[in-house]
């Protein structure tokens, strides 16, 4: 599903706000609220929708625009606003950042062009926009299934639609039908004597302002004519005026940006007291009521909690002497609960290394222990075995990290000791707290216990590393990272106490902690890459590039810039003159869906999208690949798993990627066979069979499915007899097989359609015949969907949860809902069985010290290494592990395979 942006015109919002609600509203103090409580509704009301992605609050900026020296008079006879508005202004956009957003503007340029700019760069990476204004300024930018408008006040979505209704006219004429209208408002001119009727049939009849221009003796009455005549240097001014800039930034990073719904009015809390927004006060305390208490008692406790939260009052303390370094560690002992972290000359733990580490035990103190600072003066430090010394003292405790698995890797290979044990980790707690919270320190801080961390940039010099801080500063930095993350673990617990999760603290005891241990053995292992094959291989493509690159110059009938989206757009569709859409500023649309619709049209187009999928896989994986084994003494590939990446559980890797590379391509397999196993070894894959079906047949009960199961038929085959009969069963096993996985993940039948190549009518009936086949299975999606309208979350297989809430949200959005709440179930589940049998396995691996390693986990799949002479007993040992790790109402399967690369295993 498409990334959701949400842009807030906040000026505009404001005024609005202002307007709608009574002008008597007051605080005690006589101080006007009406803006504020409307400010602190909307938000309230962004938190309950989590539908979006980011969001960004644009600005109008101080002083003239360009739109001034345009024309003088552009907004030159404004009304000062209302006294009572312009008090409660600075306060409001002072909120937005005390709460952690950010807002967006640029000297020159309005909030409508900082608007449109975001559109532009959202459209560029397929997200959807929902701006929140009710300006008819902005009605340019609406584009159906990508961009609309929202009045918080009506509660309204205009669509191209609605822009027809209200304006009678479509959103690309918005900007000619504001040039021939005017505005008196902000002193745009239009054409004089030019009504919205007399507007709206010019357009209706002409399409365009430079159609009707070209057309001039044409339009009648005479009147008419003449009108249009005498006003068209204003008529085109005024078109200058309302065109929005969508390029006002030539970047834009949207993670800056990103959206967490937690918790924002904690920040402020005191000052929701002061200006008296009791209705979401109250929210706050009942949202964090305990069972068995009163409802006084509860709030106290909350206010107390909330208060004690935002307390940061602590000292940092630099310990550079081994002796008192040792007299503050014996205040600590096996129960201790120690927050601990690592500085390091950067984030490679196989070339990187340890330049100090921080710790915190209570509330009041931090202390920072220096081990390899260097630069001339360097004081005395404590000593690499003093060092040791303390890290295992420490390690002793019950240790608590923020992404602890990153600091493990360094003193692990500081002590040369794998088996040093963690107790937990705040990241995970915040991941569990919520799945789609952002997770680093610093914003968790900033949310959670309103307080600006300092920053690594503020601290280290740029192209010098940590070695290079000044020991007073890398205390203050390096302490204050052990107190926040010890500040976050005490503060998650209670929030999932107050979320009435409680039992994912056991959950992460049992299975989130225990999975960095695993996943942290699986980086350190890596896996062989064959570099004289890759480097073959590499030949071998750029050949292929070669040769396609010539056949597309040969059929351009010239040379250029094959990866330049603007010098192909020129080839494709001004010289070879394809048919296209609208030209944009930055030139024509080349995507892939572009390409593909163009198929039929010319040759050429084959050509690039074959060079294309080679470029890629070139760049993105054999290029890097072949770079990272070359950078190992023994050639492995050491990928970071990312345990909280997703909200539905499920791993993702980086550095590099090593779960997107194509399954079902030629040019994807053979990169697969450059993955090796090590001398007299072999490599392992066992792969879940059908899993997510399976959890269907044991969530939902089906006999028909238990029954196909627990005989080992063949699913897709008994579907495909369901929906088409015995004669054509076998002929369309595989649109059965596309049905059976398609629902699981919210597949609709416009979907289907397009996958099939078949009419929307035709899915329609394959649906519902499925559903009519399988009536147990529609009652279970649709108990899904129920439980998480009613409850605001769904929970997998261990009760994991991923939140939702439908409370206003749009038809659009609840569907989208619906079908999330349904897959999150079956991708959690799956995720969580795999997450048992890694850390079964890997528990098996260590106690019994096999001659086995765990290398990757691949979505369904893991991936080991063994000797040779043991693959098929230990293959079979762990594959037993993986059927039985947990009981369902029919068996789990997963297929076994041995091979010499990876490519081998399937």
């Amino acid at each position: 599903m498409s990334k959701t942006v949400t842009v807030i015109d906040t000026f505009g919002f404001f005024f609005r706000s202002f307007y709608a609600l009574p002008q008597y509203l007051k605080n005690r103090d006589g101080f006007p609220t009406g803006l504020l409580t409307g400010f602190i509704n909307f938000i309230s009301t962004l938190q309950k929708q989590h539908d979006s992605d980011y969001l960004i609050f644009a600005i109008d900026s101080v002083g003239p625009t360009f739109r001034n020296e345009i024309d003088s008079n552009y907004k030159a006879h404004r009304k000062a606003p209302p006294e009572e508005l312009t008090m409660q202004l600075p306060i409001a956009i002072e909120w937005i950042d005390k709460m952690g957003y950010k807002t967006l503007g640029k000297v020159g340029y309005e909030a409508d062009d900082m608007i449109a700019t975001i559109v532009h760069f959202a459209k560029e990476k397929n997200y959807n926009v929902r701006v929140v204004s009710h300006d008819k300024d902005l009605f340019q930018l609406i584009d159906d299934g990508k961009v609309v408008l929202v009045d918080p006040i009506k509660k309204k979505v205009m669509d191209e639609e609605g822009c027809l209704d209200k304006y009678g006219i479509t959103p690309k004429q918005f900007i000619d039908y504001q040039a021939i209208l005017g505005d008196s408002a902000d002193n745009i001119p239009g054409v004089k004597g030019i009504g919205k009727i007399g507007a709206q049939k010019l357009l209706a009849e002409y399409g365009s302002l430079d159609n009707i221009y070209a057309n001039i003796e044409n339009i009648k009455p005479p009147g008419l004519q003449k009108k249009l005549i005498e006003s068209k240097y204003a008529a085109y001014m005024s078109k200058k005026l309302v065109t929005l800039k969508h390029d006002v930034l030539e970047n834009f990073d949207f993670e800056e940006y990103k959206m967490d719904v937690e918790h924002p009015f904690l920040n402020i809390y005191d000052e929701l007291v002061k200006y008296e927004q009791n209705g979401i006060l109250r929210t706050l305390h009942a949202k964090n009521m305990v069972s068995h208490e009163t409802h006084q008692e509860a709030v106290k406790k909350i206010e107390k909690e909330i208060q004690n939260s935002k307390k940061l009052d602590f000292k940092t303390i630099l310990l550079t002497n081994a002796k008192e370094l040792d007299r503050i560690l014996s205040f600590i002992d096996k129960d201790t609960i120690i927050a601990f972290d690592t500085e390091t000359t950067g984030l490679d733990y196989e070339n990187d290394s340890l330049v100090g580490f921080s710790f915190s035990f209570n509330n009041t103190e931090s202390y920072y222990v220096p081990v390899a600072h260097f630069y001339l003066g360097v004081p005395e430090q404590i000593s690499r075995d003093d060092a040791a010394k303390a890290i295992r003292k420490i390690f002793d405790s019950k240790v608590v990290g923020h992404n602890i698995k990153f600091d493990l890797h360094f003193v692990s290979r500081f002590l040369n000791d794998d088996s040093l044990s963690i107790f937990a980790d705040s990241m995970i707690l915040a991941w569990l707290v919520n799945p789609e919270n952002a997770l680093s320190l610093d914003k968790l801080a900033d949310k959670l216990l309103n307080h600006k961390m300092i920053s690594y940039k503020d601290t280290v010099k740029k192209g010098e590393t940590f070695a290079a801080v000044e020991l007073e500063d890398a205390c203050r930095y390096a302490a204050e990272d052990a107190i926040v993350t010890l500040k976050l673990y005490r503060l998650l617990l209670k929030e999932l106490e107050l979320q009435n999760a409680a039992h994912l603290i056991q959950e992460a005891l049992e299975v989130e902690f225990p999975f960095i241990k695993t996943l942290l053995k699986m980086e350190k292992e890596g896996i062989e890459v064959n570099s004289s094959f890759l480097e073959q291989f590499l030949v071998e493509v750029k050949d292929t590039l070669n040769r396609l690159t010539k056949d597309i110059y040969k059929l351009a009938g010239r040379e250029f810039n094959i990866n330049s989206t603007q010098q192909l757009g020129v080839i494709l569709f001004e010289e070879l003159e394809l048919p296209t859409g609208k030209k944009t500023k930055t030139g024509y649309s080349t995507n892939e869906q572009v390409l593909n619709s163009l198929k039929d049209e010319h040759k050429i187009i084959s050509y690039l999208l074959e060079y294309r999928e080679v470029y890629k896989l070139s760049s993105t994986y054999i290029e890097p690949l072949l770079k990272l084994s070359h950078e190992d003494k023994k050639s492995r590939i050491h990928t970071s798993f990312v345990q909280t990446g997703t909200a539905t559980g499920r791993l993702s890797s980086k550095n590099p990627n090593l779960q997107n590379i194509p399954t079902r391509t030629e040019l994807g397999t053979k990169i697969r066979e450059a993955f090796v196993a090590g001398k007299s070894k072999k490599l392992i894959g066992i792969d879940y069979s059908q899993i997510e079906l399976r959890l269907l047949a044991h969530f939902s009960q089906d006999k028909v499915l238990i029954d196909a199961f627990n005989h080992d038929r063949d699913i897709h085959m008994q579907t495909a007899i369901a929906l088409f009969g015995e004669e054509e069963a076998s002929e369309k096993r595989n649109i059965a097989k596309t049905v059976n996985f398609g629902l699981l993940y919210g597949m609709g039948q416009k979907k289907l359609s397009d996958t099939l190549g078949i009419t929307t009518k035709e899915a329609k009936e394959i649906i519902e015949k499925y559903f009519n086949s399988f009536p147990t299975v529609r009652a279970y999606f649709r108990s899904i969907v129920d439980f998480s309208k009613e409850f605001g979350y769904i929970e997998t297989i261990l009760k994991r949860r991923r939140y939702f809430d439908y409370e206003n949200a749009s038809q659009m959005l609840k569907a989208a809902y619906e079908r999330e709440s349904v897959n999150s179930v079956f991708q959690g589940s799956v995720s969580d069985i795999i997450k048992l049998s890694m850390n079964k396995i890997h528990k098996t691996i260590v106690d019994e010290d096999l001659k086995a390693k765990m290398l990757l986990q691949i979505h369904d799949e893991l991936i080991f290494e063994v000797d040779e002479a043991e693959a098929e007993v230990l293959g079979e040992r762990f594959k037993e592990i993986m059927e039985s790790i947990t009981e369902l109402k029919i068996p789990l399967k997963a297929s076994l395979n041995i091979g010499d690369n990876w490519s081998e295993l399937k």
